[in-house]
């Protein structure tokens, strides 16, 4: 099967460089570079940033699998992203709130993302946090744990439901 045919049967439409050396079978990073800038020229990938690529337009990206991908490491979307998604908070808080190893924020393509740093075991503790496509989300009771985590005197307006 050619590159092209294992790209477009990929269920993701993320890559890191060492995704797609490993989708491709490309061990020489000489003949990787070449391949990627090829399929660049193309149209076929989209450059993200350095070492990530689409294989759809920015713009119809997933905002949480791009945060998710855009780090490289263990996160999930939490605290004050999914509380309004919830209902917990009213007030609308524009970053996209993700909890992982690293404290970070990242501006891409108009939308911020804020990473916040927290113990490991609490981090690999798979409680409250759902599996979805491309990405990991905490439940509203993980989240209300974490933000809870980072600012004990954190108001919730409505912590019933």
């Amino acid at each position: 099967m050619d590159r092209l045919s294992l790209l477009l049967k990929s269920k993701q439409s993320l890559f890191h460089t060492q995704d797609l050396a490993l989708l491709w079978a490309i061990e020489n990073r000489h003949t990787l570079r070449i391949t990627i800038s090829r399929y660049i020229k193309k149209g076929i990938l989209n450059s993200i940033t350095r070492g990530l690529y689409s294989s759809v337009p920015v713009n119809k990206l997933d905002k949480f699998e791009l945060g998710t991908a855009l780090i490289h490491k263990f996160c999930y979307v939490s605290c004050e992203t999914v509380l309004f998604n919830e209902g917990v908070i009213n007030q609308i808080v524009y970053p996209i709130t993700f909890v992982s190893s690293v404290s970070k924020k990242i501006e891409f393509n108009g939308t911020q993302y804020i990473y916040r740093q927290i113990k490991p075991e609490i981090l690999m503790d798979s409680n409250g946090i759902i599996e979805k496509a491309g990405y990991f989300i905490a439940t509203r009771e993980r989240a209300i744990s974490d933000m809870l985590y980072f600012n004990p005197k954190y108001y919730f307006d409505n912590i019933q439901k």
